[in-house]
């Protein structure tokens, strides 16, 4: 919508939806295949690279091997492609960069990170090559530490925070959820049109504006109690019942409850639009709730 669909190409190594592949571009990319990556940025002319491409967090424990492909080679490409032609390039960090020994609420800019997963270590990685990269050969590197991001119309993937996304679906099909995390497990999180938004802020902000290279973003954080209690509102009958995956609890654990996202707010005018109510509220309304709530009354 910003910048006209056909001046933004979406690439991907899956076939994807209809609807996606009419709307704009796409391409077949393997961020591993670093020559088709320098062909279309030569022959499009890109301007801007936006590399969302890793395996998260309970994903990539479960397959290292590919995860450090992806999330560290996969990068390597990125950066050496992006200072070859002078791109400017986002790259999305995460909550997961930071580690047990990192304060935790709130978790600042700077600190001591020390992750203890392979997403949150190739994290660490990206930030530091990418500063690297800045200071060094002058790429234009932006990044965002995300918390968990909520979305009505993606799937999980594969992450830590996706019951916070998966707690919607369950609700508006069958009225109940089980959760994989303990029910005071507080973590950070973020409605998908305030990552949205902040992404291009950060993006279109002057160069001049930028204090660091990456900076923490903050919008709400709560417990899977407090989300289940804020549904139920909306959702009559609504039942939380927990099933803890301890893999994925030792990973939360690890993680800040919130973020000092101080910097940015100050730098480029970082603001959040969606606290915990309206959250419910959204998401409920994408996922189909009101059928669900008309059945029960």
């Amino acid at each position: 919508k910003r910048f006209g669909k056909d001046n933004v190409i979406l690439s991907d190594i899956r076939k994807p939806p209809d609807h996606v592949f009419q709307s704009g571009p796409f391409v077949y990319l393997d961020i591993l295949d670093c020559k088709h990556l320098r062909e279309l940025v030569v022959n499009s002319r890109v301007a801007w690279l936006v590399h969302y491409s890793a395996l998260l967090s309970a994903v990539g424990e479960a397959n290292v091997s590919l995860a450090r492909a992806v999330n560290i080679t996969g990068l390597h490409n990125i950066l050496d492609v992006a200072a070859e032609h002078g791109l400017r390039l986002f790259m999305p960090s995460t909550i997961g960069a930071f580690g047990p020994t990192s304060p935790r609420d709130p978790a600042p800019d700077l600190c001591v990170q020390r992750p203890r997963t392979i997403y949150g270590v190739s994290k660490v990685h990206a930030e530091l090559m990418g500063e690297y990269y800045h200071h060094r050969y002058g790429l234009d590197f932006r990044c965002l530490r995300y918390p968990g991001i909520i979305s009505a119309d993606s799937q999980p993937g594969g992450g830590t925070t996706d019951y916070a996304v998966q707690i919607f679906h369950h609700a508006v099909r069958s009225g109940q959820f089980e959760c994989n995390l303990r029910a005071g497990t507080r973590l950070p999180m973020m409605y998908l049109d305030d990552c949205l938004r902040a992404t291009l802020q950060v993006m279109e902000a002057p160069a001049e504006a930028l204090s660091m290279r990456t900076y923490n973003i903050q919008a709400v954080s709560f417990t899977p109690e407090e989300l289940a209690r804020e549904v139920l509102k909306h959702v009559p009958g609504f039942r939380i019942t927990y099933n803890v995956d301890p893999i994925r609890q030792a990973i939360a654990d690890s993680w800040p409850m919130s973020l000092d996202d101080s910097n940015a707010r100050k730098d480029w005018g970082w603001r959040h639009e969606f606290d915990l109510p309206e959250l419910v509220t959204t998401m409920l309304r994408y996922s189909g709730a009101s059928t669900r709530v008309a059945r029960a009354s």
